[in-house]
This record gives C-alpha cells, structure tokens and sequence, in this order.
C-alpha cells in the first residue's frame, strides 16, 4: 500500500488524495480468489475507475463492459454497482493489473511497467490452479510474457490469438488469450465490440481442463 518503487508514481496518490479525498488513491489489490484457474490480466487503474474505488475495473466504463460479460458466461455473479462493497463476486477467476498505481493520463512509463512486473509475477506464482491468462491490450500482455521470463518476441499480442506459455517459475504451461481493452475509446471506434470481447472469453473458457 506505500510502496515507492516508481518515484513519480509514487507522489500520485498524495496529489489525488489532495483533489479527491474520497477516493482509494493507493495500489490496487487484485480482486477474486488465488485458487482461481482463470486470471484477467488489464493495463493499470483509471482515475475515476479502480484508483477511486479501491478494485480492478470497478467505476468505469472498462468494468461495465468487462463485469457485464463475466455475469454472463458464469464467470461472475451479484450486483455489480461500480464500488467494492457491491454484491459482485467472481467464480474461478481474478482480477489484477499489469500496473498497480494510477497512471497520468492513464499511460504507464516502460520503467513503471517493469518495475511493476515482479508483483505480477508473484502473483501468478501464487495461484496454484491457474491454468488461463486473460489479457486485456497489448500491455498487460506483454507484462505477462515478462512475468513468465519470455521475451516481448516470444509471442505477438492480436485480438483472440491464444498462445501456450512455459513460466520459468512452474513446471506446468499457461495459456495467453488475447484481446483488445475493453475501454470506451476502443468501444466507440469499432476496434472490438463487446461481442468480439465475449468471444474471447468463450475461448479462454474452453482451455480451462
């Protein structure tokens, strides 16, 4: 909660909290159980979105989308009313972001990303069930491919691509499922639809044994 890795990030949540007394204006904790098999892996937390509410993908648009699909593929359950003391719960999956803290204008530094990476990498180290990553954008995959010891060239990010992963941290491999951020900009321009993200969820599901 007071890490100060990324010295510029680091001074954020002190400005926010400043502006936006009300909000989490901390790292964000990854949200659903550690012996999930599934884990949806995102970019960083939107101002108003997670770094207000305290939750991944919860008070923005991103989630709306998001939390709407995983209700509908059995993956969620509850009220999801964009704040952390909903009724939503998660079933076999969890939430996390390539980047914990909020970033300005929502675009993390290379350096924040890879200082950030060595929690994403424990945390996949730390679910003994997983099976399935999830990854929402370009980022958040190539923040997977670092967390597991490959190279941005081991595997290239594209919308429903599925790649299969050998961590160095684990005997079993992991599969990659892609697709684009759910985020309103990507929404309003066609770049994926809310059907296209579905579908990628159908996927991943599928490769759960």
């Amino acid at each position: 909660a007071n890490c100060d890795l990324c010295p510029p990030l680091a001074a954020i949540p002190h400005e926010n909290a400043l502006q936006y007394p009300d909000f989490f204006n901390a790292p964000v904790p990854a949200f659903g159980a550690l012996d999930a098999r599934l884990l949806i892996a995102g970019l960083a937390p939107g101002l108003k979105g997670a770094n207000a509410t305290g939750r991944p993908f919860t008070g923005d648009y991103a989630g709306d989308v998001l939390y709407e699909i995983l209700k509908s593929q059995g993956l969620a359950s509850g009220s999801y009313e964009k704040h952390a003391q909903d009724s939503l719960q998660l079933h076999d999956c969890r939430i996390t972001n390539a980047v914990r803290c909020v970033p300005p204008q929502n675009k993390p530094e290379t350096s924040e990303i890879h200082t950030c990476n060595h929690f994403l990498r424990n945390e996949l180290a730390a679910m003994p069930n997983l099976q399935v990553i999830f990854s929402l954008g370009g980022i958040s995959h190539k923040a997977v491919l670092s967390a597991c010891g490959h190279k941005a060239s081991f595997a290239k990010f594209a919308h429903g691509v599925t790649h299969k992963l050998t961590p160095d941290f684990r005997a079993q491999p992991l599969w990659l499922v892609n697709t684009y951020h759910s985020s309103r900009y990507n929404i309003n321009t066609g770049r994926v639809t809310l059907e296209m993200i579905e579908d990628v969820v159908v996927q991943a599901k599928k490769l759960l044994e």
